[in-house]
């Protein structure tokens, strides 16, 4: 294609200048896809290489700054086209984005996310919006385990029965304020999460240790939360409903909250499942006690600031960081507490369905979102580039440690050997350290128990499988709580007996026929979370949805990164109660309905029928 081209450049008669020229070499598979862009684009007939041997041409015009000719043409937006902050109108506003390959944003980021690193930070009990004293204790950062993030002080039973006391003096006024005024009120928390976006994200990175895009994407979940919430308090706790009926009486349907809500947050997404639970908690009309992980509790305290900072009132919002076996146990079984919304293991959830059967009191509302066996099936149809990446980003995004992370990938027979070459491959790639350098792929995992329990799984299954690949630490890594992504290939659903939260993927080869059988299996180790399904064969991939017990699947694309109000999130069995967490049926779990039937022929009638058109 660049044959007259080159000839005009190397030519004594002409230009007689050096050139260059590649060739990319490998074999016909990876060869005829590159062959088919080039193609496309020097066929093009706005391509340099067309328009050079058009003789009609201009030169200028050919060797014109395209730049410069962007600039200089008229070009508007299409108006049915929205910008990125708009997707979501006239609802709301979308979260604001990062650009991370933006090296001169992504350098004004980090340098003010490491300024915001060198405060000094410190986080207290606040009850009532009072400072209450306590135990201190040290937050760690997992990458450097000696070193000291802050401080915090712990509440204690004491603390959370002041909490309660005053949770249930002030409720009822938080829920007679309007839905709009409330819906006001995290719109304004909104804004000031994104105002301190930077502050925001560089504590998730030392405390909790996110990657920056990982901190970055967090950030605009729990602003997503905020404001999908928001929207969704008014439709449902707003103006009643009005029914259907007969005339002469008039019947209405409406909404409030429940009373006390005991929010459980773990510390995998200590501030978007943190906000999430306390926003549609409060969206609601309810009082919150907000009881963070003990690993995260710096960041979880920050938000609770802001979020007073917005106008929520200090006797709806109480924050008691502390031991779940403590502090947790005593909420949950107090009669005053509505309900509890917990994102955590299986067990730990049991246990608080078991204490809230248990206890005095109304019956009380359990909202669960646990862990998942979550399997990615792949037929050999699928493209293998493709298949890696997206398994990449699914096993070990986050060192695995999201309940949404694939745990198991299911290889049809033929595609098997070339995905696993691939994938071993590109894990030799992942760069394993400290995530606050942007090119920083997999970070540490929480603490050394969390490291300790994946090690003991890897050394427990490899007795009974093969090892397929193992990443190597670097030297980095000797300070912190890291796991090397790890690849284990497996016979047997039998072998998966529990999830194991970090960067293991399990890899289980099968044949065509038995496609239907191995889905059914996965079904019945009693999870429900996520799935992946990568194929070219779309009614291969209507079965499997159809099939699948899980609560989100995802086609040919990766099995993470749900967002607010597009993807719901959320699943069953031994992944969870439902509702899906950022969904439209979320926010009507922490109320309650209630009907008002009012005989209006008792005051005049329906005085409606009198001004009906022919």
């Amino acid at each position: 294609m660049g044959e007259d081209l080159y000839a005009e450049v190397i030519n004594s008669d002409k230009f007689e200048r050096p050139c260059r020229v590649y060739a990319p070499v490998g074999s016909h598979e990876d060869l005829l896809p590159y062959l088919v862009r080039r193609l496309l684009e020097n066929g093009a007939n706005t391509s340099f290489v067309n328009r050079i041997v058009d003789e009609s041409m201009d030169v200028q015009d050919i060797v014109a700054d395209p730049i410069d000719v962007t600039r200089a043409s008229e070009s508007k937006p299409h108006p049915r086209i929205p910008s990125p902050l708009d997707i979501f109108q006239p609802d709301r506003i979308n979260s604001h984005g990062f650009n991370l390959p933006d090296r001169r944003f992504a350098a004004t980021l980090l340098d003010e996310m490491q300024k915001a690193s060198a405060k000094s930070l410190s986080a207290s009990a606040i009850v009532g919006g009072q400072v209450i004293p306590g135990e201190e204790r040290s937050s760690v950062n997992p990458a450097r385990t000696d070193e000291v993030v802050g401080v915090y002080t712990t509440a204690d039973i004491a603390a959370v029965d002041k909490a309660l006391g005053i949770a249930v003096a002030e409720q009822p006024a938080w829920d007679r304020t309007p839905a709009a005024d409330r819906a006001s009120i995290l719109q304004k928390a909104a804004d000031l999460y994104q105002q301190h976006a930077t502050e925001l994200m560089a504590i998730c990175v030392k405390e909790a240790g996110k990657t920056v895009p990982d901190a970055a994407s967090e950030l605009r979940e729990a602003v997503d939360f905020l404001r999908y919430y928001a929207v969704q308090a008014v439709k449902h706790y707003g103006e009643r409903t009005t029914l259907p009926g007969p005339t002469g009486e008039l019947n209405q349907l409406g909404m409030r909250g429940r009373g006390i809500f005991v929010c459980i947050s773990p510390w995998n997404f200590p501030l978007a499942i943190f906000t999430g639970q306390v926003a549609a908690a409060l969206a609601s009309g309810n009082a919150v006690l907000a009881k963070p992980a003990e690993s995260t509790t710096l960041i979880a305290h920050r938000a609770v600031q802001l979020l007073l900072d917005a106008g929520v009132p200090g006797g709806v919002l109480h924050f008691l960081p502390g031991r779940g076996s403590t502090i947790g146990a005593h909420a949950i079984a107090d009669p005053r507490v509505s309900g509890v919304a917990i994102t955590g293991s299986t067990e730990t959830a049991r246990h608080i369905n078991q204490a809230l059967a248990a206890k005095e009191g109304p019956i009380a509302t359990m909202i669960a979102e646990t862990g998942g066996q979550n399997a990615m099936f792949v037929d050999s149809t699928a493209l293998p580039e493709q298949v890696v990446l997206d398994t990449i980003a699914s096993s070990f995004n986050s060192a695995g440690q999201r309940c949404s992370a694939l745990r198991l990938l299911c290889l049809q027979e033929e595609i098997a050997p070339r995905v696993i070459e691939l994938l071993t491959g590109h894990m030799e790639e992942l760069r394993i350290g400290d995530p606050s350098n942007l090119a920083t792929d997999v970070g540490p995992t929480i603490d050394e128990r969390a490291r300790d329990d994946i090690a003991k799984h890897v050394d427990d299954i490899s007795k009974k499988a093969t090892v397929i690949h193992q990443c190597e630490l670097p030297e980095e890594a000797d300070g912190g709580t890291f796991y090397p992504p790890t690849v284990i290939e497996i016979d047997s659903l039998d072998l998966l007996q529990r999830e194991v939260f970090g960067p293991v993927l399990h890899i289980m080869r099968y044949s065509s026929d038995k496609l239907a059988e191995i889905v059914d299996a996965v079904n019945r180790l009693g999870y429900g979370l996520t799935m992946g399904v990568h194929t070219r064969i779309s009614s291969r991939a209507r079965a499997i949805t159809e099939q699948s017990g899980a609560g989100n699947i995802y086609i040919n694309r990766n099995m993470i990164g749900a967002v607010v109000g597009v993807q719901p999130f959320g699943g069953r069995g031994l992944s969870g109660t439902g509702p899906k967490a950022g969904g439209p049926h979320y926010l009507p779990r922490f109320g309650s309905e209630y009907t008002v039937s009012n005989n209006i022929s008792a005051v005049g009638g329906n005085a409606s029928l009198l001004t009906l058109d022919d």
